[in-house]
């Protein structure tokens, strides 16, 4: 398409070139690539100021946002706003607060779980210890509010609704995940819908609040929603895919993790619910075993899942909600060029080996 309007710009009158121009302009001139964005989000957080005291309090919020990670979701935030308009560094303080948010939650999780690490660093409780975290990682969660609430009057009221609605949702996920922890009839739907809230919610909220502040159709605006909500699902069960089969140079982290914890994952109930008297005797085992070896232990249940065809069924049910949420995304009402940026970006989670 571009090389068709670089060909008739050369042969019509100035009039058609300058409408030409300006369709050009909108098209390829004033796309952010998502590289671009996450330099953009790194650059704002490293320089945002936390001039309040004590300064103790706000040490370890910072500290925890300059441990780096993808920043999926201010960079899904920004992308989303950017299909719409061509000022994306108008929302950046409501994109960080969305990265505030998401940190909060990992700080919180991080003392529940009592791990030591995240991305290779000490954890908060650890660094200094487990009042600390619940009090920076409480005024985490108002800061996240305070950055989100920093944008247009006319978009408050229903941008802290969703947010609202969105933390809600995150903290219902978490309570069903550890409700599932002392369940042994966990069903897939179950677990579905567990990681729809706990996982999945927030890329949509990202999305969904991007396309408000640009002032989207409440039509576009829903199918973002929704497209995120299918990209979230891939993405989390691509997690509990990784934690088995992946590379444990490039995903960081020793796999079989979900294994030695029992944890019910997409995995370990379809292996339950396909796995012949004998599979399912010796998956039993392994789970209600007190005391084994971790690398036994971790390679009999992943040569269990290979005997049932675990593994191909959560690549396929990956593939299936990747597949869902791109009917979302044609679905915007914006031409197919602005929104190649974000439909590439979801591709290359969907690639991801960490």
């Amino acid at each position: 398409m571009l090389y068709i309007i670089y060909r008739i710009y050369y042969t019509v009158n100035i009039r058609i070139k300058y409408k030409l121009y300006i369709i050009y302009s909108k098209l390829y001139l004033i796309m952010k690539t998502s590289d671009e964005f996450l330099s953009m989000v790194n650059e704002f957080l490293a320089n945002l100021p936390y001039d309040r005291k004590p300064y103790s309090l706000y040490e370890p919020v910072k500290y925890v946002l300059s441990l780096g990670g993808k920043r999926i979701r201010p960079v899904l935030m920004l992308l989303s706003y950017n299909i719409f308009k061509e000022d994306p560094e108008k929302i950046l303080m409501n994109a960080i607060a969305l990265e505030t948010y998401h940190n909060y939650t990992l700080l919180h999780d991080d003392l529940m779980d009592n791990a030591d690490l995240r991305r290779g660093h000490e954890t908060v409780h650890k660094k200094w210890n487990a009042n600390t975290a619940i009090l920076s990682g409480d005024s985490m969660l108002v800061l996240a509010y305070d950055r989100m609430a920093q944008c247009d009057d006319k978009h408050l009221a229903k941008v802290m609704k969703l947010f609202t609605t969105t933390a809600l949702e995150i903290g219902e996920g978490q309570q069903y995940d550890m409700e599932f922890e002392t369940r042994n009839d966990v069903k897939e739907e179950e677990y579905i819908e567990m990681i729809r809230l706990k996982t999945s919610v927030l890329l949509a909220c990202a999305l969904k609040i991007g396309a408000i502040l640009a002032d989207a159709s409440e039509e576009d605006a829903d199918n973002l929603y929704k497209f995120g909500e299918q990209i979230g699902l891939a993405f989390q069960l691509q997690d509990d895919y990784l934690d088995v089969y992946g590379d444990t140079k490039v995903f960081g982290k020793a796999i079989g993790g979900d294994i030695t914890s029992n944890k019910k994952t997409f995995m370990l109930i379809n292996a339950f619910n396909h796995a012949n008297d004998a599979q399912r005797a010796e998956l039993q085992k392994w789970v209600d075993a007190q005391e084994f070896d971790r690398e036994e232990k971790v390679a009999a249940v992943t040569r269990l899942y290979n005997e049932i065809g675990i593994d191909k069924l959560a690549q396929n049910k990956i593939a299936y909600y990747f597949e869902q949420s791109k009917k979302y995304l044609d679905a915007v009402n914006v031409p197919a060029e602005r929104k190649e940026e974000l439909a590439k970006y979801a591709q290359k989670m969907m690639k991801r080996q960490y």
